[in-house]
């Protein structure tokens, strides 16, 4: 007994150990993380868990069999109408991103390096129409679009055209163009916060060397703000895929996409596996073609260096 009484620590210095850990960085940044890391955990991965339960089990009529089962998976990934779904869904959102950060960026450069002390001014220029509601936003452009709209009004008022076109709504570029408007202020503003962080001094020494004001930018701007074009793509590409309310609006029967499918499966067919299913693989799928799309234009900004 007094042989391992003296072997262990005394209680005095194993409390000041004790306090000692209490007390370092570690320990208190977890502390003062964890709210809100359980906060994220109750309302994040919890729903998506769930969400991955559900794609394998099977729907019968109003009630769930949870027996193991990849049956909405064979369906989900062989079945042509959800295949050719989720690739128009992909190739949608791509056209988005690109057409979105291309006009982005022009704008971001010029209230970086033109914008002088009204940048803040032309900032909240551009975010004037969030003040109005998504809907109102989509149904204005149904109203540009449409048979007997602005766009069809002003090209006959230029004779351009000697009827109104019906090309111009209720397809695909329709959803491209409404999307590309919805989201440009989401990729206006990481695209100016990269180039805000661009080394000025680095630019006037390029000047100094000779290097003309397109060298520059490709040399030096456009390589620093890849950051911001990346955190753009992502922010435009992950949200347009899941978007139902546009294609449903002005997409027609051209326009619909992988996730009007998706809440057809929870609302109308009651199949929610299915719905879980196609949830899950457009989910992953997006996130491997996300991180393709880092790893490129990493790439191409290494070799463009």
């Amino acid at each position: 007994m007094t042989a391992a009484a003296e072997g262990s620590p005394p209680l005095s210095l194993r409390r000041r150990r004790r306090s000692s850990l209490l007390q370092s960085e570690p320990v208190q940044g977890f502390a003062l993380i964890s709210p809100t890391f359980l906060y994220a955990l109750v309302l994040l991965v919890v729903p998506i868990l769930v969400v991955v339960a559900h794609s394998f089990w099977t729907q019968h009529y109003l009630t769930i069999d949870r027996t193991f089962t990849f049956e909405n998976y064979r369906i989900a990934l062989t079945e042509p109408i959800y295949r050719d779904l989720l690739v128009r869904s992909l190739w949608i959102s791509l056209l988005v991103s690109f057409f979105t950060v291309v006009l982005a960026y022009p704008i971001a450069y010029f209230i970086s390096f033109h914008g002088g002390r009204h940048k803040g001014l032309w900032l909240f220029l551009i975010t004037i129409p969030f003040w109005t509601s998504y809907l109102l936003r989509v149904m204005s452009w149904k109203v540009i679009l449409g048979y007997n709209g602005v766009l069809n009004s002003g090209l006959m008022g230029l004779g351009l055209i000697s009827e109104p076109s019906t090309a111009l709504l209720y397809n695909t570029s329709a959803v491209v163009i409404t999307l590309t408007h919805a989201w440009a202020a989401f990729a206006i503003l990481p695209i100016f916060v990269s180039l805000e962080k661009v080394d000025r001094s680095l630019i006037e020494a390029a000047t100094d060397l000779g290097d003309g004001p397109l060298r520059r930018f490709l040399r030096i701007t456009l390589p620093l703000s890849v950051p911001g074009v990346i955190s753009a793509l992502l922010i435009v590409m992950i949200p347009t895929v899941g978007d139902f309310v546009t294609p449903r609006l002005v997409g027609g029967k051209d326009g619909v996409m992988i996730a009007n499918a998706i809440q057809a499966q929870f609302s109308k067919a009651a199949n929610w596996p299915l719905g879980a299913a196609l949830s899950v693989t457009t989910m992953v799928i997006v996130t491997a073609m996300a991180a393709a799309t880092v790893l490129i234009i990493r790439s191409a900004a290494r070799l463009a260096r």
